[in-house]
């Protein structure tokens, strides 16, 4: 089962939390573990011990922030902890979820957060982690304000600034802990930019990816490139295999809820259906798509073992 964002927030709450305490009962000992994570826990020295302390105490409000229900306190401590310390990034991105009034002003809190979260990395460590950048703690915010303005460039119908960010994030983080790569993928398809879509998804990094998001993607593309072919028709077996809920979502026979699932089971039918939501457009765009899915996926097509 994919983590809950609340459960992400509070391991990263513990991790920081395992660091530091690490550093202040065994200095020593804390050094030998920054040194053999390249960096990837947070430390602070003397010189810097203010304005890291600042940065801690900020984070620990939003950390606190993150654990409220009621809106006007999350404003309200997001406010205090950038009054803290001003390059708080995730301060900018709960405004920019709980406090914009429009898209452009949720655009520039997520601006302010990522720059923001770029000057408080500091320039040698932004470049030093580019690899492996969800590894490093005070990384974290500046990616969840930049994919914050990805998602808010998406939906202001300026898609290249879109994907440009999608990739970069990809870049810095191969790892792809926040699943960048499965909202560029459905970026374009909605766009119909299949070449580019499928450069992507034959490359290296994610080929053998086999979560419902690009398997059923993989057979989209497939379809659209060779029609039903049997190369399309394997391509389908394989998504069915790792998800048989998927075609009843895309193709109408069971609605999507309108409330989509903070965690999604692999081979669930919550896994599904956020697919189905989420990729939906890209599917109707490709003509005939559907109506091949529904014949391949119905009773009789299943019952002749796939050849209808």
């Amino acid at each position: 089962m994919k983590e809950k964002k609340a459960g992400r927030q509070e391991m990263e709450k513990l991790m920081a939390d395992l660091a530091r305490a690490i550093q202040e009962q065994n200095p020593k000992a804390f050094a030998e573990l920054n040194k053999s994570t390249n960096g990837m826990v947070m430390g602070k020295t003397a010189s810097k011990r203010s304005v890291e302390d600042a940065a801690r105490q900020a984070q620990e409000l939003i950390y606190d922030a993150w654990e409220l229900s009621k809106k006007s306190e999350r404003i309200r401590l997001a406010k205090k902890a950038l009054s803290t310390f001003p390059d708080c990034a995730d301060a900018y991105n709960l405004l920019a979820t709980d406090a914009a009034k429009s898209l452009e002003e949720s655009r520039e809190y997520y601006e302010k957060g990522m720059m923001a979260g770029r000057r408080a990395l500091g320039e040698k460590k932004f470049k030093e982690g580019k690899g492996h950048f969800w590894g490093i703690l005070e990384t974290r915010p500046y990616m969840r304000s930049r994919a914050g303005l990805m998602q808010c460039f998406w939906d202001a119908g300026a898609y290249d600034e879109a994907i440009s960010h999608a990739r970069e994030m990809l870049k810095l983080n191969p790892n792809d802990n926040q699943g960048i790569r499965y909202i560029l993928i459905a970026y374009l398809t909605d766009l119909e930019r299949y070449d580019e879509l499928g450069k992507f998804m034959n490359g290296r990094g994610y080929r053998n990816d086999c979560a419902a998001d690009w398997l059923y993607t993989r057979t989209l593309l497939s379809f659209v490139k060779n029609g039903d072919t049997e190369k399309s028709r394997r391509e389908l077996a394989s998504a069915l295999e790792m998800n048989r809920h998927v075609p009843k979502y895309l193709t109408g026979k069971k609605a999507i809820p309108r409330i989509l699932p903070d965690s999604v089971t692999m081979g669930g039918e919550d896994e599904a259906f956020y697919y189905a939501a989420t990729n939906i457009s890209g599917w109707k765009k490709a003509a005939g798509a559907l109506d091949w899915l529904e014949a391949r996926t119905s009773i009789k097509a299943i019952s002749r073992g796939g050849k209808a």
